[in-house]
This record gives C-alpha cells, structure tokens and sequence, in this order.
C-alpha cells in the first residue's frame, strides 16, 4: 500500500475540511468514504424533475466580499470560495406559535432587527440593544480564545472580556431575564434554538448569543447547486493539493498498537489494510469505539457514554407543481412551535404523537429559479428528542411515516394559510431510520451530542485535551467539539486537521 501519513475515514463536512487542511500542512492524505457521493447530509437529490437539498437550510456565518463573516474566511483559506456559486438569503426567519398567538417575520441587520423587534414588542428596545452589545462582546472573546488555540490568559480575559466571563455559566433565559427582556421579545429571539437541539433554559448563553449575531449580523447563504456544490468543491481541492479520495470504499477497523494502544491502520471492508498512525473520524465516537475500535479502555467507554444523543431527524421534502406565490408562501424559513416555552416544547417533541413542531423551507424565495418554471420546492423538517422511533413496530413503519407527513402539511397550511397539499407532484420522506442507514449515526441522530451545561460549545473546547484519548486518533464533524451544524462541522474539520497537523511534525 501507498504510504500516507494520515488516513481520514469519512467525506463529510468536517472529514473534507480536514483532509485540506492535512495537505495544507504537508501531510499525505487518503480520505475512504463508504458511499459513491462526497458530503454525507450536504448533497442533493433528484424525484422526477426536482432536485431536493438534503438538510442544508441556509449557511450561517458566511457573509459577502463586502461584510465577510468567519465561514467565507476559512473557505477563502481552503481555496473553495470561489469554486461555488453563492446567494443570500432574503430574510431571517418568521416565527410562529400557536399558544402565544405570536406571528412574527424578523430582518438581517442589527438596527433593522432592534427597529423590527421595537415594532412587534414596544418598549423591548434597550434589552435588544443590551443583548447585542453583549453577543458582540462574546464574539471577540471567542476570536481572541481562537487566536490562542484555546490557551487563553486568564488576566486578559477577565479585563478585556468580562461580559464572556460573566455570562458563560448561565443559560439563555437566565441572561435575557437578567437584561430585562420582555417575554414576547424573549419568544421571538429564542426561535432558533431548534437549530441548536437544546432548550433555552438549558442551552448556554454564550453559545446561543455567538450564533445569532454571527448570523444576523452576516445574513446567510446558499449554494445554488444545493450543499452538493460546496461538497464537490472541497473534494476537487483536496485532489488538487494531492490528496487521494475512495468512494465507495468502507473503513472496517481502526488498528491500534500493542505497546501504546495508540493508532496503527485502518482495516477496509475488502480487508486491505492501510498502515498508519494518523486517523481523523467524521463519524460519531459511539460508531467508532462501539463498532470499529477492539480493546476500548473503560475511560473512553465512560466518557462517551457519558453524553447525550441530541435529535433524531424526519425531513419531507415536497415537489409543487405551482409556484410559491401561487401557493402563498410568502417566506423563505419558517419556525411552527406549540408554544414558546422551549423546555415544554422540547418534551413535546420526545415522542412521535406530541410532536408538531417544525422548521420548514421554501427555496423558491431564495433562488427562483431552484426548480422548475410554474413549480416550487419545500422542505419539512423536525427533531425528536428521544428513541421514540425505535418503538415502532416494523409492520406500523410506513404507516407511522405518512401520518407524520400529512400532519406536518397540514399544520402548514393551518398555521400560514397556504394551500400546498393538492399542488403535490413529488414526496419524499427521511425517518430517523433513514438516516441511521443512510450515515450510520445512532439512533438517526443528526445533531451529534446534545449541547448541556457541562458539556457545551466552550467547555468541549476547553476540554479538547482531555477528549484526546488515543493517540492518533481525532474526531471532526457534528459530534466532535463544535457540536453540530454545517458551520461548526467546518471548524472542527480545521481544528481537527491542523491539531493532527502538528501531531505528525512532533513525531518528527
């Protein structure tokens, strides 16, 4: 076998992001996906004369030439940005729920958010102003934490950051109650937090914050070849730079040393065995310790069953034969919850029967031209935050998968009065089983390990030492230390390639 000296075992987000940044630093690299398609959820496919997005809803932190933000940084740096088509999209998100009676369609922009907020809750002005100032404080703080590689100096952190200090034990209600934010203020600026797979009264504050500025601050975009292009582009710069990428080619076993227990190849499913003692894992730890790894000490057992799948994923995906205006979809992302109280919310959505809730797309208002003339494309998405589908009976399966679909179609039309279930001329359903077989993600979680107060964004990055637990082996995607998310799997990916980076240049 070719020599390499690090093996990357799967052609995800954070898996092609790090397979560069190997190369970058002088590495050879072999990148092994099971699957004949790069990208893992960021891919597209095609029913009848449609072609579907596979999850991507809009791309957060990527800014313009012009108002860059920190993903279109890293991709200038990889040398993918202009490999890709981009669009913006139009606004925010509209946000609506049934026990609040709350309707409400927010703007990029600082100002034009505050001046919004202002309108649909009088009075909320200085709180929304106060929690900005501080998201902005929290962004440069966690610039300043990334420019140290995480080893901050304790003095300056508390003298030039003491609002990131100050707040990073507390949870997102704690703060936006501890500024004076007016609970339907509240309601409408927790919306996202759906995106983040935990609830506010749970969800750091720090971590919430940092998003929304970035994104209100940025806007978001969009491939216009769906997440499939910007996967494509990562691959054809990973050949460029040298690096060899097998399709269709599954990674078996993770061989480990006698002497150190640390990294010694990488077995495929054909059995060829490829000798090296670098590998980068963009699959969950439970996949890699449970399935592929013998001899797992009982620490890295407990620490990883110590964390806490986040959602289990269902996305329908629907073709229409009429346009969005034709249809009244009059918005790009939408937000449909019960009620605003996300801790009750969250419950609702541990079981299949008490969860309505959904975040749902219309590509349409982005890009028009995304589908054909006369037509429009939607995709339905929810998160379940327990097993619950792994109590359905496998003569009940497609049963169970039909009732939620004509359940979330119809809480559309009730919720924003458009009119789509007879314009239907494609379906397209993704169960939690649907993701479990197609990316082997436990239980069909999609959101790795669920962001908790111990075990959140800041102190999975603080923890990055501890979390190293054989030698030569890392993890990079959406259940390593960014969590998930497209954003945070690219940043694992270049934390994690240029952390294995060095590891190889001390080896010498």
């Amino acid at each position: 076998m070719e020599k390499f000296d690090a093996v990357v075992i799967g052609a995800g987000n954070g898996g092609l992001v790090a397979a560069i940044r190997l190369l970058q630093g002088g590495a050879r690299v072999l990148l092994v996906e099971k699957h004949n398609l790069p990208g893992g959820f960021a891919t597209s496919f095609r029913r009848g004369r449609f072609e579907f997005e596979a999850s991507l809803h809009e791309l957060n932190d990527f800014g313009t030439k012009e108002n860059n933000g920190d993903v279109r940084d890293l991709f200038d740096s990889l040398g993918v940005t202009d490999k890709i088509e981009w669009l913006q999209i139009p606004e925010a998100y509209r946000v609506l729920s049934r026990e609040e009676k709350l309707d409400a369609t927010m703007p990029f922009g600082v100002q034009a958010f505050i001046d919004k907020m202002e309108q649909y809750v009088p009075g909320s002005r200085p709180s929304v102003e106060k929690f900005f100032s501080l998201a902005k404080d929290i962004h440069a703080a966690q610039a300043y934490t990334n420019s140290t590689n995480g080893k901050t100096d304790s003095k300056v952190m508390v003298s030039k950051y003491g609002n990131f200090v100050r707040t990073g034990s507390y949870s997102v209600n704690e703060v936006l109650k501890a500024i004076g934010m007016p609970k339907r203020a509240r309601d409408i600026l927790n919306a996202y937090w759906c995106y983040l797979g935990a609830h506010c009264d749970d969800l750091s504050f720090i971590h919430y914050a940092s998003m929304v500025y970035r994104y209100i601050t940025k806007g978001a975009a969009m491939p216009k070849m769906r997440s499939h292009e910007i996967s494509l582009a990562l691959v054809e710069r990973i050949r460029e730079l040298g690096g060899e990428v097998w399709f269709n080619t599954e990674a078996d076993k993770i061989l480990t040393d006698e002497k150190d227990g640390g990294i010694a190849g990488v077995r495929l499913k054909d059995g060829r065995v490829i000798p090296v003692r670098h590998v980068i894992a963009n699959c969950a730890p439970h996949v890699v310790y449970g399935r592929m790894m013998d001899n797992v000490s009982e620490k890295i057992v407990r620490a990883t069953n110590a964390r806490k799948l986040a959602g289990r994923g269902f996305t329908m995906f629907l073709g229409l034969n009429k346009t969005a205006d034709e249809l009244g979809i009059e918005n790009h992302n939408y937000f449909l919850y019960d009620t605003m109280d996300t801790a009750k919310q969250y419950r609702l959505m541990e079981k299949i029967d008490t969860n309505s809730a959904q975040a749902t797309v219309c590509l349409n208002r982005a890009y028009p031209e995304c589908s054909p003339a006369g037509t429009c494309m939607m995709y339905f998405t929810t998160l379940y935050m327990s097993d619950d589908w792994g109590n359905v009976k496998a003569e009940d399966y497609f049963r169970t998968k039909e009732k939620v679909a004509k359940m979330m179609i119809e809480r559309f039309e009730k919720d924003t009065g458009s009119k789509i279930a007879d314009s239907i001329e494609e379906i397209s359903v993704a169960t939690p089983m649907t993701y479990a077989r197609y990316c082997g993600h436990p239980e069909g979680d999609i959101y790795g390990y669920e962001s908790q107060y111990w075990d959140g964004l800041t102190p999975r990055l603080m923890m990055m030492g501890e979390d190293h637990l054989t030698r030569g082996l890392r993890f990079a995607g959406g259940f390593s230390m960014r969590l998930s998310g497209y954003s945070s799997a690219y940043f694992s990916g270049d934390i994690t390639g240029r952390q294995t980076v060095g590891d190889i240049k001390r080896e010498g």
